[in-house]
């Protein structure tokens, strides 16, 4: 009686012969490695995340030997093609992707798997997959960086002395296709290696490598980045031209850049891995940061300098022996020689002048007896005058040079090291 556990064999089945052989062995077992070539087609690289650290890649793997158990009669030498169900019946190399996270193999409509047996024996098997695997990055020059990354192949259970897995045509068994393109990246090439890795367990195997470098475009994060952050520090000097004595100007300005670079700096860092270590963009927010806090710190040195200068000021006057002042209003307006002004506000105490230059000044003026011993020991008169000079202003006059020129020369400094 027929055995009615088992399905009935198609005509094609019966031609190869499926029953006869034991196809849980790999062919000509207890020989020599069997030969298994492999291309590669990529169709498209879906994604790359710096977060996870891996990418997405879609790909048609193609695996070539020859099984001569699986040969039979042609009269025209014409081929056979299967689908997915013949592969459950047949032996086919256990190949799997090293340091992947997950992959699968596309089943829409059906499986999309191919098989193809030539009449010697040669076979094509030809699967399309999408893996998602590990990419160890260097994050150090981010964002003007260049990533390499790799997609490795190699047989599960099979060592070097049952497989030997190599490219079928060297480098041209990778083919990309030409419409292949990421938002973030320019892919420089695509290439081929082949290694040996060894598991104390287990012993020896073939490992295919698929390498491919990618520059990331730096154009979006000059946009969204650089050039904000750039336009802060400009900002924060605006200040330098604000009177000192312009408080409600000149603070709100300062914190207002300090907290507009935080929130850079955290939108940044949000969408990047935590590190351990100092990306290249951290470089120039930090130092931009630091530049617009160092403006907000020189105000508060401007003013507690002059707070400083005033109480001087205070101190002198009472010191004095005559009144403190203008001694002579008309005189001081005649000659400006003693004044350096064409003209003074005569009952402004701390006399404010605007000269040619832009910059301003302070000035005590105090007529002293020239009799006076004690007086003429601290201070030697002119004229009748003694003048005593107050530059409150001077470091926002340093700070319009110093500021930008540090700046510039950060810049040049960071380009021509990370470009």
């Amino acid at each position: 009686f027929p055995d009615m556990t088992k399905s009935p064999m198609t005509k094609s089945e019966q031609l190869l012969r499926i029953d006869d052989h034991d196809f849980t062995m790999r062919p000509a077992f207890g020989g020599p490695p069997i030969p298994v070539g492999v291309d590669v087609q990529v169709e498209s690289l879906d994604t790359i995340s710096e977060v996870d650290m891996d990418f997405t890649m879609t790909l048609y793997l193609r695996h070539y030997w020859k099984d001569e158990r699986l040969s039979f009669q042609s009269t025209n030498n014409q081929s056979m093609t299967f689908d997915s169900r013949l592969v459950k019946k047949i032996w086919v190399p256990d190949m799997f992707f090293v340091h992947s996270k997950r992959s699968f193999i596309h089943d829409t409509t059906t499986d999309n798997v191919m098989l193809r047996v030539y009449p010697d024996g040669n076979v094509l098997y030809s699967l399309r997959v999408t893996v998602t695997a590990m990419c160890n990055m260097d994050l150090s020059r981010f964002p003007l960086d260049t990533q390499t990354c790799s997609l490795e192949i190699e047989s599960y259970a099979y060592t070097d002395d049952d497989l030997m897995l190599y490219w079928k045509k060297g480098n041209e068994s990778l083919n990309t296709d030409d419409r292949i393109s990421l938002s973030q990246f320019l892919i420089q090439k695509f290439h081929t290696t082949t290694k040996l890795a060894f598991y104390s367990s287990t012993g020896w195997y073939n490992r295919l490598y698929i390498h491919f470098t990618l520059r990331r475009h730096i154009f979006f994060f000059l946009l969204q980045t650089y050039f904000p952050a750039t336009l802060m520090v400009m900002l924060s000097w605006v200040s330098f031209w604000i009177d000192r004595r312009a408080v409600p100007a000149r603070v709100p300005l300062g914190i207002t850049t300090v907290l507009t670079m935080s929130t850079i700096i955290t939108g940044v860092n949000a969408s990047m891995p935590r590190v351990s270590y100092i990306k290249a963009v951290d470089i120039y927010l930090w130092v931009s940061f630091v530049f617009v806090f160092l403006s907000v710190i020189e105000y508060a040195a401007v003013n507690y300098l002059s707070t400083v200068q005033e109480r001087k000021e205070r101190k002198l006057r009472e010191r004095l022996p005559c009144t403190c002042g203008i001694g002579d209003p008309d005189e001081m307006m005649i000659d400006p020689q003693i004044t350096g002004y064409g003209s003074m506000d005569i009952n402004t105490t701390g006399n404010y002048g605007m000269p040619e230059n832009g910059g301003r000044q302070e000035r005590i003026l105090a007529q002293v007896s020239l009799n006076d011993p004690q007086m003429t020991r601290q201070v030697k008169p002119s004229r009748g005058y003694v003048n005593i000079w107050i530059d409150t202003h001077a470091i926002d006059k340093y700070s319009r040079v110093v500021f930008p020129g540090a700046y510039i020369l950060f810049n040049i400094i960071y380009w021509s090291i990370y470009s």
